[in-house]
């Protein structure tokens, strides 16, 4: 372990606290059947993965098996278009295509030393159900995604993927047949499976200890930006980190180890789908307010009753209805400033990128480069933007938009 992953550990004013809270918002919301799986997982998780085996393990299939570190890219002719610094971390280099695998890889060692030996997920865009059979290919465990019909039929490239990983893919037919349902079929799976299942969660969402430590395993990220900026730069603190946000854990990761940094700017943007105020959105902190989603006490939209209100984004992997609690904490104290970004906005960044540096952006990571025309930026700020994801599964709804 690095002594900047070390030392921001230590850290502790924007910490989950020993209950599992950031500030007000986190916890374990559960049904009595579920307290068992997530207990396990609580009383092992930091012991097995704060341990040197588990460490070297995780930090060699990272190198060896995932390619990092990433490169943190000067994106010149987009510097020169905003009249700032820019750098790119390169997420999207990452093997099967997007920060995900960091997660992946770390919460299936951590299955395995719990004895594991049947694997659950639920993804939106695919990229964390394609990091979740991949890497159980690569363990030789059984592997069940489950995920919305809609974004099936928008994803079917990953769909694919998955399929050819060896992974069964169910469609959850529920409600928007989005995310939030892939969701709540898996957890369904999960309570009926306690003994030999691990439910890999890939967002910082969903009860404790699920949040932090996924916001560990993508920590990765800002870890290595420290670094790479110091060889740059002469310096490990940027002035701006931008990150796209569904759930949240791309931004997790990009923002972890500068949260103590208060001279750092971090900037969340959400998927403002066709319009804050259009009730077609997925911008939560602006519509939402406090309650309990997928086991956890955050920011979600929801009616006057409490009724979840169906997200919307042109992103599958935005296409949320909340935010992750550590987000909703970051939001609240005002440490991270939230932005959102319309599909259209989002679409014209992706396009942008791809004609000024030669990179298709996944449309999530296009959501942050949106942000780029809302900040205003002084000519000698080092602004980082976190590349989440590549563009390749959403090659059918460029095609779709079709303004290139």
């Amino acid at each position: 372990m690095s002594d900047i992953l070390k030392n921001t550990i230590e850290k502790k004013r924007y910490a989950v606290d020993e209950q599992g809270y950031y500030g007000q918002f986190g916890g374990a919301y559960i049904p009595e059947m579920l307290y068992p799986n997530v207990e396990e997982l609580r009383e092992n998780y930091l012991q097995i993965i704060e341990t040197d085996e588990f460490q070297n393990e995780f930090r060699k299939l990272l190198k060896d098996y995932v390619g990092r570190p990433t490169p943190l890219f000067h994106a010149q002719r987009l510097s020169e278009k905003y009249n700032t610094k820019i750098y790119l971390k390169r997420e999207d280099l990452c093997h099967t295509g997007a920060h995900k695998v960091n997660n992946t890889i770390g919460q299936i060692i951590l299955a395995k030393k719990l004895g594991k030996n049947k694997i659950i997920a639920e993804t939106g865009a695919g990229q964390h159900g394609v990091a979740t059979a991949t890497v159980c290919a690569l363990m030789g465990l059984e592997c069940i995604v489950y995920m919305g019909k809609v974004d099936m039929a928008r994803q079917k490239p990953n769909v694919e993927r998955m399929r050819i990983l060896g992974a069964e893919v169910v469609p959850a037919t529920c409600g928007s047949q989005t995310l939030k349902d892939a969701t709540n079929e898996a957890m369904r799976h999960w309570i009926n499976n306690p003994l030999d299942t691990h439910y890999i969660i890939g967002s910082v969402v969903g009860p404790h200890p699920y949040p932090d430590m996924v916001t560990r395993f993508q920590s990765v990220i800002s870890e290595e930006i420290r670094l790479q900026l110091e060889q740059e730069e002469g310096r490990q603190l940027p002035d701006h980190v931008i990150a796209c946000v569904g759930g949240g854990s791309n931004a997790a990761g990009a923002f972890y180890h500068f949260l103590d940094d208060e001279a750092v700017n971090l900037i969340a943007v959400e998927a403002a789908g066709k319009g804050v105020d259009s009730g077609e959105s997925a911008a939560t902190t602006a519509l939402g307010k406090a309650g309990v989603l997928h086991g956890s006490k955050t920011l979600l939209m929801q009616t006057e009753d409490g009724q979840v209100i169906e997200p919307y984004s042109i992103s599958a992997g935005l296409d949320y209805p909340g935010i992750g609690p550590m987000h909703a904490h970051l939001f609240e104290t005002g440490r991270v400033k939230f932005e959102n970004a319309s599909d259209e906005e989002a679409m014209q960044a992706g396009v942008e990128l791809s004609r000024l540096e030669g990179i298709i952006p996944a449309i999530e990571s296009a959501h942050a480069l949106a942000a780029l025309d809302k900040v205003k930026f002084a000519p000698n700020d080092v602004v980082v933007v976190n590349l989440s994801g590549r563009g390749d599964k959403d090659l059918d709804t460029y095609i779709k938009w079709g303004k290139y």
